[in-house]
């Protein structure tokens, strides 16, 4: 036999006897793998396990390691965090601290009070302006303009302000002072001047006015504008009572017969329209 078949042929003829008990093997795993599947899910049975269990084994190592911030990104995070504002409590929501006593002023306070009530006393116009975000510059120029009609520019704090007029007689210009606000003051009623003078700068608004202790809105400033000054208006009022007493003493320096001949006619006219009322009363 070694002389009909070859080293190599053995050889071959072995690994093909291998080969098939080894697929051999595989069949009978697998036939009983599935067996022991059919079984476990047919024929369930308490304390009763298969033969064989899957187990998987996978990879315990945690890939997806968290990475620690930058120190730059922590403190950009740090420095705009949103801080939420502190809710404003309602009033009336506690009861009041009675045992409180009066807040005291300030020596500047009541000093910017003081100056305050002067320039309400001593000037006949003033008047109430908001500031848009005028610059240092513009702020200048229109000071410059206004001092050429002696009006003055004031800055108080609307603070003091409202402090200062809820105390006064002045109590309804308090709604006026808000935002940025400025004061013109003149010792004269100058609203024509001080309406040109605004003309030429757009960012200063006229909300109102108090001239000659009558509280003006702007419509009414500038209606009051409008109006003749005192001087126009003495004039006109002189030259028509000097008109009528002219010709009451051209009358009284003309004839005495035509003097009485006027008179005589007034007389026939009142007793023309005297008689039918007497004959309607008959």
């Amino acid at each position: 036999m070694s002389e009909r078949f070859g080293t190599e042929d053995i050889y071959q003829i072995n690994c093909e006897c291998s080969i098939c008990s080894y697929r051999h093997f595989l069949k009978t795993v697998f036939l009983s793998d599935m067996a022991a599947t059919l079984c476990a899910k047919l024929l369930p049975k308490q304390g009763w396990l298969p033969l064989t269990q899957s187990v998987r084994h996978g990879s315990k190592a945690v890939t997806r390691h968290k990475k620690p911030m930058h120190i730059l990104k922590q403190k950009l995070l740090a420095v705009t965090q949103y801080i939420p504002p502190t809710r404003v409590v309602p009033p009336g929501a506690y009861p009041l601290d009675t045992n409180k006593g009066p807040i005291k002023e300030s020596d500047l306070v009541l000093l910017m009070k003081k100056d305050l009530k002067n320039v309400f006393q001593d000037c006949k116009m003033v008047a109430v302006v908001q500031n848009n975000a005028s610059s240092a510059e513009d702020m200048m120029i229109l000071k410059h303009r206004l001092h050429k009609h002696n009006i003055t520019v004031k800055f108080f704090p609307n603070q003091v302000i409202r402090s200062f007029l809820l105390e006064s007689v002045y109590s309804n210009m308090a709604p006026l002072f808000i935002g940025p606000t400025v004061l013109f003051v003149c010792k004269e009623a100058k609203a024509k001047e001080m309406l040109s003078t605004l003309r030429s700068s757009p960012q200063m608004t006229l909300l109102g006015a108090c001239i000659d202790n009558t509280l003006l809105s702007a419509q009414g400033v500038v209606s009051y504008s409008k109006l003749p000054s005192v001087s126009v208006v003495r004039g006109e009022l002189v030259s028509g009572l000097t008109m009528l007493t002219s010709r009451t003493a051209a009358m009284l320096q003309r004839h005495p017969a035509h003097l009485s001949a006027l008179l005589q006619q007034y007389v026939k006219q009142q007793s023309a329209e005297e008689a039918p009322k007497a004959e309607e009363a008959t």
